[in-house]
């Protein structure tokens, strides 16, 4: 009998196997594949995540002796196809498919780089545009994009280096490239953002509160303290740098 599943309180197989598939739509991305062979992944993504029996239940509800043609049913919609239904199947089987982790280790370069330009605010498709109209040599960013992989040892650790190293510089305006990840390598636990601090205002002049009396009061230009008597949600918050 096939199970159903609560998705709120169960994270079945079928979204396990969208999630690799949507990765592996946008490693395709960033390798720079053609939408032929990415959309189907993505399609892929979509039907399974709103499937609602598991998709291994589906498979392994089915007799041994018929599993070969009746699986061929589940692709009938065209959804999935011949394909991804092997790849569905493989990670049913050994927990893993193939093909991904072997477009993982092929782009490795390329997703660093990207996630050097999306901590710059770039998306993958204004690199890919930029890089079309050379404002951006892409080739200058893979030699420190396989260094950082290397000094890493992986590629999450990599990304999560970078994404340290732009939090930090960008609230304190500083600009930073790969190569900046290196040098502060061994200070990355010790890399903070800057504390964001916000002071009150009320109609342009500072304000200051009192513990003593438990009020407000706004400081005039002439260094005057004068009690607050208007509705709190006046006063206006703003950022100090």
């Amino acid at each position: 009998m096939k199970q159903i599943f609560n998705y709120d309180k169960i994270e079945c197989m079928n979204k396990e196997i969208a999630k690799i598939f949507r990765e592996m739509a946008q490693l395709l991305e960033i390798k720079g594949d053609s939408a032929f062979h990415i959309l189907p992944y993505k399609k892929a993504a979509a039907h399974l995540e709103n499937l609602k029996t598991d998709v291994s239940e589906i498979y392994k509800d089915l007799p041994a002796d018929r599993q070969e043609k009746d699986w061929q049913i589940f692709k009938v919609p065209k959804i999935i196809g011949d394909k991804n239904a092997k790849k569905i199947e493989e990670y049913i089987k050994t927990e893993k498919i193939k093909e991904f982790e072997k477009l993982k280790e092929e782009t490795a370069i390329r997703q660093i780089i990207a996630k050097y330009f999306e901590s710059k605010g770039l998306s993958l498709q204004e690199l890919k545009e930029n890089a079309k109209k050379r404002k951006i040599i892409y080739s200058r960013f893979t030699k420190p994009a396989k260094q950082l992989l290397d000094l890493a040892g992986s590629i999450e650790k990599a990304k999560e280096a970078i994404n340290k190293v732009a939090q930090w510089a960008n609230t304190r305006k500083l600009d930073y490239a790969i190569e900046t990840v290196f040098k502060k390598w061994l200070e990355l636990d010790r890399l903070k953002p800057k504390e964001i601090i916000k002071k009150p205002f009320y109609k342009g002049d500072p304000m200051i509160w009192s513990e003593t009396k438990k009020k407000w009061f706004v400081i005039s230009k002439y260094g005057e303290w004068l009690e607050f008597a208007d509705k709190e949600n006046t006063i206006e918050w703003k950022k100090i740098e």
